[in-house]
């Protein structure tokens, strides 16, 4: 509860739960917030209408309040009241015999009035001042200039304004250059840029007569606007009106500036300006209003700077005034005395003017307005409050007022909850408003917590930002609680809203304590950096957060916003030096986490890149920002240079923390090796790689090794040569271990001796470190594919039996081999003596190597057959069409043949299109085996997907994948639309017919499993439908485009439903493939109109109606036709017939092939074309 000057004042809030108030827009209840101060002017608020209005006859109208009373009924009676006059001098019936004031202020005589207020129409009939409802009346076919198109003098303020080719200053002088010179010519010429401005295109007469008030006048320019198009300047699109736009709320500021010293406080402008926006305002036409209501507002926003001046110059005058007051009698100076208390008068009546005026404006308008129907009137009320509330908080910061804020937090539209967050983020900002906002924020605190998992992004991004503010500046009003949902934000895939969530996080968890304990030393005496109490915050953050896969995502929240994620010497410190007495030291789970956490920002700071799914598009860095990191890659270098050996020396037996430590190489400056002569560092680093190699057994740690040495061994760099050595000393260690360990294999099998655990690890991890050595370095050099190739070979045809697992190694090792050897003649190709030899031994081993990888794909061993697959799949793109562009490439080409074509076919079919068994859902690591296994089924399908985009496979042999498109769909389904998308490109014509082909695949599933009759109302049937509407929703909305494709989907169709013609189980009935054009149905309305007319006649023709035949089994044909002539003007009326039973050749199979030949119905397509 606030006190107010002596007065308690509570809440205003019905709802009692920070509700907005609902949406029937009736009288709003009088509060004793609404109530003024007893200081205050109360004012009787009025509108040009006794009754209240209502908005515009269409479905975007609701009633609208016209009447706030600020004061009940029985102080009206016992007390004076002022009232501000609207009209020319009328008053209601309950200000009779009282004061009345203008809108400025100013006193006027009391006037009597009716019981009904009227204005006298200039035939001196009384008349209602309420504008009369008209029908609108013309078409929409205009374009949006019409609007202003017959507005024929170009030198008004509208078009002045609108052409933007003068300053706002300059217009603004010359305004009242007019006004001066002649005050009507100066008043119409305002009034007729706010009629003008709102798309109206009727002209205020030069000289209103006085017997026509502002109602008549709005009246009078409704009749003549055109409502019908619904477009007016403040919505019309274009640069030219979004600049009008801001110059139209840029002239009311300058005009009122321009005219705050003497015209604004004359009574004539203003109150007729007010009376003319406040009637527009509470138009039933929307332009009218939402014009109006924009000029109010910007109008107001002037006058509290207004205000904000003159309080100023009061201030001034008031200490000047005691100054010269407090001066001996001899040295006061009577005649400044007197003027400067006459100066304080002017200005104290002034200031009372200029509030009277926001008063009546507020009432008036925006109490109406802050709940209107249109959106954007309701934003820009909030946005406008909030600048008031920021600059004049003594006139309009207080309950009463922020409850309208408070309400609209609940907007249905986005913008507007948006604009009432970033109107309260300024008021939170600032400490002297502190007290004025404890009320409200005990109300609707909690709304704005959770408006931070708004579904519009923007909106919870101002929520955070505006919980972000709060945390700053009043810490006290947030609990843990509601910053526990703020936490999880940072890992969330938007990336605006994450980094604010990591700025919140900063306030609250991670920002130095100015009383913390001083920094403590390690066990050596090395005092600590001020950073690392928020580095274990961090790190235990993580740890409790259990994402620990998203670790990328909660640096790249914190990074931009908080130094210590690039304070390296601190985090290593923390993993190298050894805890003090008066610290505890890290736990293996800690550590873990941290070295995590720092590759992730060592990631992150090298390459300037988010993480993957954070951001839509790649954008292209600025210079600044690659400058910027080129200085942190450096920076980082030159600290991890000497650090990493120390690193690797001592977390060497983990294997998850050395697989993290092996990814910094790629990221560092290797230049830096040579410059700063780190050489030494250089082979310690080398060192430990082979070592790490040699000890360690899990894929990650080989694998970042062999990328490690990858990087270090570039030709690019000076330090490449050092480094390729210790490469080949390493490999050429592993292929002699790999070849005795093989050939012991081999020599125990060879005795009849079983070989033991020991043998057969040591074999597999030796060709394990092969495969994986080789899919990063060339091992050409070490001659490797005869023993290879040779193995898997025996292994196939029972000759030797070896581990499954090193067959598997030695198919990958095989496959990396022959892509060397491609590079390899790619880059000799030039060299004619050795091009020959090396393009026949390529092109063996290729055709040797596909021919067993086609064998072994049908395998019963699931890794020989799953390894094979991935393999053929990639060379085959490897060694496509695309090698015809080199001569010396060409005879390198491998196309799959059709027996290829149908192996990979059925893997997808057999292996990725299976349904899931339900009892691998009990356990947790069931689930887990779950989620690899569908990541390892949608790698199969992509691949399969991959050779079709590419143009390896017919487009056509994407139709067995585009079947299951509904029902796989949240498994696969973004995977198949980008098929679908791919596949369109390449043909659009071949796309629509494999659909069609897709879809028949289906239908004559249902006639194989159901007979002859299928039942349309089945699942399986409507799954059909619902398959060929997204396919129909995939061809977006431009018809032109894809005209051929849809009617050539159109023909197929058809020519599928009636293939065969003769039904064999009932020969008077429908083909028995008829009910698949209800599918085609679904594409009809992508058909152009004239194309429709030519599908109707293509099915006549394949289709002769015999005669009458009621049946429902020839209720597809009805259908199909009916959406076919649907839009059409007279369609011929068809009835459901039955065929003629005629033959006709037999144009496709039973299985659901479209067959290309037909009887020449490729000439009813001709004109589609």
């Amino acid at each position: 509860m606030q006190r107010r000057r002596g007065k308690k004042v509570k809440m205003d809030n019905p709802l009692e739960d920070s509700e907005p108030p609902s949406t029937s827009y009736l009288d709003e209840q009088q509060t004793p917030m609404d109530q003024q101060s007893e200081n205050c002017e109360n004012v009787h608020l009025h509108s040009d209408f006794d009754t209240p209005s209502k908005m515009e006859h269409d479905k975007n109208s609701v009633p609208v309040q016209q009447n706030l009373n600020v004061l009940s009924s029985n102080q009206a009676e016992n007390t004076t009241v002022p009232t501000l006059s609207v009209g020319h001098g009328q008053t209601p019936e309950s200000a009779r015999g009282q004061t009345s004031v203008t809108p400025t202020g100013k006193k006027a005589p009391a006037v009597t009035a009716n019981s009904q207020k009227l204005v006298s129409s200039p035939e001196g009939t009384p008349t209602s001042t309420r504008p009369s409802l008209r029908r609108r009346g013309r078409s929409k076919k205009h374009s949006e200039t019409e609007h202003v198109a017959n507005v024929e003098d170009e030198s008004d303020l509208f078009s002045i304004i609108r052409n933007g080719k003068s300053s706002l200053q300059h217009i603004v002088d010359e305004w009242i250059e007019q006004y001066k010179a002649d005050r009507d010519s100066g008043l119409n010429a305002i009034m007729q840029f706010f009629i003008s401005a709102s798309g109206c295109n009727g002209k205020i007469p030069s000289k209103i007569p006085s017997s026509m008030d502002h109602a008549a006048v709005i009246r009078d320019m409704t009749k003549k606007f055109d409502e019908d198009s619904g477009e007016y300047p403040l919505v019309m699109s274009g640069p030219q009106w979004r600049k009008f736009r801001s110059n139209f709320c840029d002239f009311v500021h300058t005009l009122v500036k321009q005219c705050q010293y003497s015209i604004i406080y004359e009574q004539y402008l203003m109150d007729n300006v007010i009376s003319l926006l406040t009637g527009l305002s509470d138009s039933q036409v929307r332009a009218f209003r939402h014009t109006a209501t924009l000029a109010v507002m910007k109008l107001m926003t002037a006058l509290v700077d207004v205000a904000l001046t003159v309080s100023v110059h009061l201030d001034n005058t008031s200490r000047q005034y005691e100054v010269e007051r407090r001066k001996t009698q001899d040295k006061r100076a009577s005649d400044r005395l007197e003027g400067l208390l006459a100066k304080h008068e002017e200005l104290e009546e002034n200031m009372h003017d200029i509030k009277n005026m926001l008063t009546y404006l507020f009432k008036s308008v925006f109490v109406h307005r802050y709940r209107d129907i249109v959106p954007d009137i309701r934003a820009i009320c909030m946005t406008e409050i909030g600048i008031w509330m920021k600059r004049f908080p003594q006139n309009f910061l207080d309950d009463s007022n922020l409850k309208y804020i408070g309400w609209n937090l609940h907007d249905k539209v986005a913008d507007v909850r948006l604009k009432c967050l970033q109107a309260l983020q300024p008021l939170y900002a600032s400490q002297e408003l502190k007290e004025k906002l404890e009320l409200f924020t005990s109300k609707f605190k909690d709304r704005v917590v959770s408006m931070t998992l708004d579904k519009d992004y923007d909106v919870s991004v101002q929520a955070v930002r505006l919980v972000i503010t709060m945390q700053k500046y009043h810490q006290e009003m947030l609990s843990d609680k509601d910053c526990e949902s703020v936490y999880e934000l940072v890992f969330s895939s938007h990336r605006a809203l994450a980094q604010a969530a990591g700025e919140f996080l900063k306030e609250r968890l991670f920002t130095l304590n100015a009383t913390s304990h001083p920094a403590p030393r390690t066990l050596l005496g090395k005092k600590r950096l001020p950073n690392t109490p928020l580095i274990r915050d961090l790190v235990q953050f993580f740890i409790e957060s259990e994402l620990h896969e998203h670790g990328a995502y909660l640096i790249d929240s914190l990074i931009d916003s908080n130094e210590m994620m690039k304070d390296w010497e601190c985090m290593t410190d923390l993993l190298i030096e050894e805890p003090g007495p008066d610290e505890e030291p890290l736990d293996d789970q800690q550590e873990t986490a941290l070295i995590e956490l720092m590759t992730c920002c060592i990631k992150q700071v090298a390459t300037g890149e988010p993480p993957a799914g954070r951001g839509s598009m790649r954008k292209i860095p600025t210079v600044k920002e690659t400058r910027q990191t080129q200085g942190h890659r450096v920076r980082l270098t030159e600290h991890f240079i000497p650090t990493l050996p120390l690193l690797l020396g001592k977390y060497m037996t983990d294997p998850e923390q050395v697989a993290n430590l092996l990814s910094i190489p790629q990221y560092l400056n290797m230049e830096i090796y040579t410059t700063s002569r780190q050489e030494k560092s250089l082979d310690s680093l080398l060192r430990l790689i082979q070592n790490i190699v040699e000890r360690h057994t899990t894929t990650e740690v080989l694998e970042g090794c062999a990328k490690a040495l990858e990087f270090l061994c570039d030709e690019d760099y000076a330090i490449s040569s050092r480094c390729d050595l210790t490469r080949n000393t390493l490999i050429d260690h592993l292929v002699k271990k790999c070849e005795q360990d093989y050939e012991n294999y081999v020599t125990l099998m060879a005795g009849d001796e079983e070989p033991n655990k020991d043998a057969v690890f040591t074999l597999v991890l030796g060709l394990k470190k092969i495969a994986l050595f080789s899919s990063h370095h060339n091992l050409g050099t070490w001659n490797l594919w005869d023993s290879l190739f040779n193995a898997i070979q025996e292994t196939i045809n029972l000759n030797r039996k070896m581990p499954l697992e090193a067959i598997k190694y030695c198919i990958s090792a095989c496959h990396s081999a022959v892509l060397w050897e491609l590079l390899q003649f790619k880059n000799c190709s030039g060299q004619r003596t050795s091009a020959a030899q090396q393009q026949k031994q390529l092109r063996d081993h290729l055709d040797a190597y596909m021919s067993l990888m086609t064998e072994l794909i049908t395998s019963n061993v699931a890794d020989f057959r799953e390894e094979a697959y991935v393999s053929v799949g990639d060379l085959l793109i490897c060694f496509s069409k695309r090698l015809k562009d080199n001569p010396q490439l060409k005879p390198l080409v491998y196309e799959p043949d059709r027996n290829l074509q149908q192996i990979l076919e059925n893997f997808i079919q057999t292996y990725v299109f299976v349904e899931e068994e339900e009892e691998d859902v009990d356990e947790e690591g069931d689930e887990h085996k779950k989620i690899e296994k569908l990541h390892n089924r949608r790698n199969y399908l992509s691949v399969f997907c991959k050779l079709v985009a590419c143009n390896v496979l017919p487009v056509k042999a994407a139709a067995g994948v585009i079947r299951h498109y509904v029902k796989y769909y949240d498994d696969y389904g973004d995977i198949i639309k980008t098929l679908l998308g791919k596949t369109r490109n390449i043909n659009r014509i071949t796309s629509a017919k494999t659909m069609v082909l897709s879809l028949s695949l289906l239908f004559h599933d249902l006639t194989r499993d159901g007979g002859s009759r299928i039942d349309r109302q089945s699942e399986e049937f409507l799954s059909v439908k619902e398959l060929a509407k997204k396919l129909a929703m995939s061809f977006g909305l431009d018809m032109v485009k894809n005209r051929e494709a849809i009617t050539a989907l159109h023909r197929d169709g058809i020519i599928f439903a009636t293939n065969p013609l003769e039904n064999p189980n009932n020969p008077i009935g429908p083909p028995p493939n008829l009910g698949f054009l209800e599918i085609c149905g679904e594409f009809s309305n992508k058909l152009l109109k004239q194309d429709k007319k030519v599908v109707l006649q293509f099915l006549d023709r394949m289709l002769t109606m015999g005669r009458l035949s009621p049946r429902r089994e020839w209720e597809p044909l009805l259908f199909y036709r009916n959406s076919l002539v649907h839009g059409e003007t007279d369609p011929s009326p068809h009835s459901v017939r039955s065929a003629n039973r005629r033959r006709r050749r037999d144009t496709g199979g039973d299985d659901g092939e479209i067959a290309d030949n037909d009887d020449g119905s490729d000439q009813d397509f001709a004109e589609c074309g």
